[in-house]
């Protein structure tokens, strides 16, 4: 951790000190409850030199500025919105708790505090931190509405006298110019003149052609048979065949054979252990599991409610099983002219990729996709940890455990050219990179550097927004999806946006 600054404190106060634990109780309750990102801008007061000083620290890294001392009105905004974000997302997570009502009463009491404005706000890598003045809050002031004046209504009785007088003077001249009575009758001299009587003639008729009728043959023994006419089969036309109406966006094969370098896409794809868990429990849940599963089970479980709860946090459907089906469904809508890679982010220290395959080898791929497993994922189950210790050598957890998501995108971007044509990347992953300590942020500043028509779009399945920046600095987009549901609708968005799924014309 990082110190960001000190604040001298009185250590005889005692209401300063109560604050000071109260905040520090208030996060150790909190903590389990919020995402990393979430709870990074709340940091943690220490007493320091001589209990005179409180240092504030931070798992951030980076060089910590006063959001005040930023000069860019643009960079400002967007840290300011940023923070928003990151506070109406510790309220909501807050009102999703269960708390009883000692720690109600507790967060009722710090949120104002939380959210006030003398508190100061230091930026750690455009990552905004709040540094409690332990002061009463001050929030900000509401609008101030003006008072609404009444106009007087003295002109509106001119305004009506004068409607009147204009619609009295209209009715005069209607008067004057319609009224029959006073006017001299003007004897009518037109003589009556007789129409001549035209006589109409039927028009004739037109000739008809009339067809032969068939004739009869008979015979001696039997009734008479009727012969058709072989002329009348032969002047009937056949059904005209149903026009082909195609969408406006649909892609011609022509236009695919003309174009001798069209674009690629990599599909970075998350099979590590990670992915094992259930989609039907929220992320503090799976976080809790996987902790479990790090450090041990509680002394308090049974064997039995260890294997019930494993089989819970691992019931269908699955990160990966969720992830598979919404990944084998878009690769059909992508065009035909787009080859694909899959690059795979299975265990540490780096992931693995595949040449890229055309449309007719589209089959082999959905294969590749729908066989995937995490490594070594049964030497995790409790209810098979015992039984395979007698037969293999169990890794430790951590050493073939972890998501290379570094090294997955550094290789798909290396795969794809993103200068003379546009390229993609779709990341479908639950999390950052667990196994190297290189900035991910900085790769992808690099890649929209080098390859500026590369653009990376991101399927995030915690919601954690831990490599957001990837996305934004290469002017793609992030799809949150934690549910079935959500999976479906976010993949087909991420995959439309991108622009490589027209159909093919017929």
């Amino acid at each position: 951790m990082q110190r960001i600054t000190r604040i001298l404190i009185d250590p005889n106060s005692s209401d300063k000190m109560s604050l000071l634990e109260q905040y520090n109780f208030l996060l150790s309750f909190l903590k389990p409850h919020l995402t990393e990102r979430t709870f990074s801008i709340l940091p943690t007061p220490k007493l320091i030199d001589n209990n005179q000083y409180v240092g504030w620290y931070t798992h951030l890294e980076g060089q910590p500025i006063l959001l005040s001392s930023i000069k860019g009105d643009a960079r400002k905004n967007q840290i300011e919105n940023t923070l928003k974000t990151l506070i109406n997302d510790f309220e909501l997570a807050i009102n999703s708790m269960s708390l009883t009502d000692e720690q109600q009463t507790l967060v009722s009491f710090w949120l104002p505090r939380i959210k006030s404005l003398g508190n100061q706000i230091y930026v750690i890598n455009d990552d905004p931190v709040i540094v409690n003045s332990f002061k009463e809050p001050v929030l900000p002031k509401p609008a101030i509405v003006p008072p609404v004046t009444t106009q007087k209504t003295f002109w509106r009785w001119w305004y009506f006298l004068l409607l009147a007088f204009l619609l009295i003077g209209f009715l005069g001249l209607l008067w004057y110019f319609l009224c029959p009575y006073g006017k001299e009758k003007v004897p009518n001299s037109l003589s009556i003149v007789k129409q001549p009587v035209v006589e109409i003639k039927p028009d004739p008729e037109p000739a008809i052609d009339r067809q032969e009728e068939p004739k009869a043959v008979v015979t001696s023994d039997s009734a008479p048979i009727v012969t058709a006419d072989p002329n009348l089969q032969s002047q009937q036309s056949p059904d005209p065949k149903p026009k082909v109406i195609n969408p406006p966006n649909c892609i011609s094969k022509e236009e695919i054979s003309k174009n001798p370098n069209p674009s690629k896409m990599v599909l970075v794809f998350d099979n590590s252990l990670s992915m094992i868990a259930t989609i039907a429990e929220s992320p503090s849940k799976v976080r809790q599991y996987f902790e479990y599963l790090g450090y041990g089970y509680p002394s308090y479980m049974s064997k039995q409610e260890i294997v019930a709860y494993e089989k819970k946090m691992t019931r269908l459907p699955s990160r990966l099983s969720a992830s598979k089906k919404v990944a084998l469904s878009s690769i059909d809508k992508i065009q035909q002219d787009i080859d694909i890679s899959l690059v795979t982010l299975s265990s540490c220290p780096r992931a693995n990729a595949t040449s890229f395959f055309s449309y007719q080898n589209r089959g082999t791929l959905k294969n590749r996709i729908n066989n995937l497993q995490p490594i070594n994922a049964e030497y995790f189950s409790y209810a098979n940890r015992n039984v395979l210790k007698s037969k293999v050598n169990i890794p430790n957890n951590s050493a073939q455990s972890g998501t290379p998501l570094y090294s997955g995108l550094e290789k798909a971007s290396k795969m794809l050219d993103g200068v003379t044509h546009d390229d993609y990347i779709l990341i479908i992953s639950d999390g950052e990179d667990t196994c190297v300590k290189k900035n991910i942020c900085t790769l992808a500043k690099s890649i929209a550097a080098q390859k500026p028509r590369l653009k990376i779009n991101i399927i995030d399945i915690a919601g954690e927004h831990k490599i957001d920046c990837v996305a934004k600095m290469t002017k793609g987009k992030v799809y949150i999806a934690q549910n079935p549901k959500d999976m479906i609708k976010q993949m087909n968005n991420a995959v439309s946006d991108l622009k490589i799924s027209r159909p093919l014309c017929q």
